[in-house]
C-alpha cells in the first residue's frame, strides 16, 4: 500500500492538518443530521480524505468497507436510450462517482442515480442516521444542463440522501447549486505542516529523515500533501539513507513537459509543431489533466524568455485556457497555444537578431 493511503487519518479527529475544517464537520455530526455538502479546493488538499473521514464518524466502520463497480446504466433521453457506463466507488451508506466521466450525457447519470439511490435508504444507525450520501467528484467539470438537473433532484430528494460535492473551483459551479449547499473551503497545508506529515511518516516508517531534505521535498510539492508523501516514497525506494543534498525526485510528466518546451523553444516550424502535437497527446493519454499540461507548460516557456515577451504569453495561455473550457477536444486548444508561441517568439527572434 502506498504511504499516502496508509497514513490517511480515518476519523476527523485525527485531521489534524484540517483541524478548523474538521472540528465544523464534527459539529454537523453530531446534531444528528447533515446538509448537502460542497468541498472545494486545489487538487491535493485534503478534500476527499475530509469527506471519507466525515463518512466514517456518521456511519462508523462501515462506510469503509467499498466495492468498486463498473456499472451499466440504460438511460430513456426522449424517443431514444442511451447506453452509459460508469464506475462506482459504493458502501452500504454511500456512492461515490464522477459523472463528467461520460462527457456531454452526464445529464442523464446525475438524474438516474439519485432516482436509484432514493429508492432505498440505508439502515438507520444509532437511531439517527436515515439517508444515505452520494459523493460527486468533479462537479467543477460538469456541463450546465447537469448541475441544473442536479439542483432539481437535489430538492425533490433531499429526504432521502445527501450530496457532498467536490471540486477544484466553485466558481465555475452554478449559483443555484451552490446556494443549496454548505460549503466548505479546504486549503492547501502550509510547508511547515508539511514536514511535519513527513517527519510523522518517516517515523512510523521507521526511517531518519534530515530537516532540511525534508524542507526540499515539501517547497518541489508546492504544497500539495499528496505529491509530498509521494515524493519522499520515491526517494526512499531511490537512496536510503536520505542525505541533505539528495535530489527530489521530480515526476515523470513533468520532466516530459519540460522537454516539448525546450522543443518549442529550439526550432519554430510546422514540422516541430506536428511532433509536439505527438507529445502532447501522450500526455492527455495517460491521463494528465489539459489545464495541468497548459499551465506547466507556459510556466516552463516563461523560465526562457526575456521580460518583455513574458505579459503577451501569459495572455494567450489564458485565452486557450478559456477557450479549452468551453471546447471539447482539449489538443486543439494547447496545439493552438503551443502554435501562437511559435509565431510570438519566431517573430522577436528575427526582430531580435535579424
Amino acid at each position: 500500500m502506498l504511504w499516502v493511503d496508509k497514513y490517511r487519518p480515518h476519523t476527523l479527529e485525527k485531521c489534524t492538518v484540517h483541524a478548523q475544517e474538521a472540528e465544523h464537520l464534527k459539529n454537523l455530526v453530531s446534531s444528528g443530521d447533515c446538509p448537502h455538502l460542497l468541498f472545494y479546493g486545489p487538487s491535493g488538499a485534503g478534500k476527499k480524505t475530509l469527506i471519507m473521514a466525515l463518512l466514517r464518524d456518521m456511519y462508523g466502520a462501515g462506510a469503509e468497507k467499498v466495492k468498486v463497480e463498473n456499472k451499466a446504466w440504460k438511460v430513456e433521453a426522449g424517443t431514444r436510450k442511451i447506453d452509459l457506463e460508469l464506475t462506482t466507488v459504493s458502501s452500504n451508506y454511500h456512492i461515490e462517482l464522477t459523472p463528467s466521466d461520460v462527457g456531454f450525457q452526464d445529464r442523464y447519470v446525475v438524474q438516474e442515480v439519485i432516482k436509484e439511490m432514493a429508492k432505498s435508504r440505508p439502515l438507520t444507525v444509532d437511531g439517527v442516521k436515515g439517508f444515505k450520501v452520494l459523493v460527486l467528484n468533479e462537479v467543477d467539470k460538469l456541463s450546465k444542463e447537469a448541475q441544473h438537473s442536479l439542483r432539481r433532484t437535489m430538492e425533490k430528494y433531499s429526504a432521502a440522501c445527501r450530496l457532498v460535492l467536490c471540486c477544484n473551483s466553485a466558481s465555475k459551479v452554478i449559483e443555484a447549486v451552490r446556494s443549496r449547499c454548505l460549503p466548505i473551503r479546504v486549503n492547501l497545508p502550509s510547508q511547515e505542516e508539511i514536514i511535519k506529515v513527513l517527519h510523522f511518516v518517516s517515523k512510523k516508517e521507521g526511517l531518519t529523515l534530515p530537516s532540511a531534505f525534508a524542507g526540499r521535498i515539501a517547497l518541489a510539492s508546492q504544497r500539495n500533501l499528496r505529491r509530498a508523501i509521494l515524493s519522499l516514497e520515491a526517494c526512499k525506494v531511490q537512496q536510503y539513507p536520505f542525505t541533505d543534498n539528495q535530489q527530489v525526485q521530480v515526476m515523470d510528466w513533468e520532466a516530459y513537459i519540460t522537454e516539448i518546451a525546450n522543443d518549442i523553444v529550439n526550432e519554430q516550424s510546422p514540422k516541430r509543431l506536428f511532433m509536439v502535437r505527438g507529445k502532447l497527446y501522450e500526455l492527455l493519454v495517460n491521463c494528465i489533466p489539459p489545464e495541468v499540461i497548459m499551465k506547466r507548460l507556459m510556466l516552463e516557456l516563461m523560465k526562457k524568455l526575456d521580460s518583455e515577451l513574458k505579459h503577451e504569453v501569459c495572455h494567450w495561455a489564458a485565452f486557450y485556457e478559456h477557450r479549452m473550457q468551453q471546447g471539447s477536444k482539449a489538443i486543439f486548444h494547447l496545439e493552438a497555444f503551443v502554435a501562437k508561441f511559435m509565431s510570438i517568439y519566431k517573430k522577436f527572434l528575427i526582430a531580435t537578431f535579424g
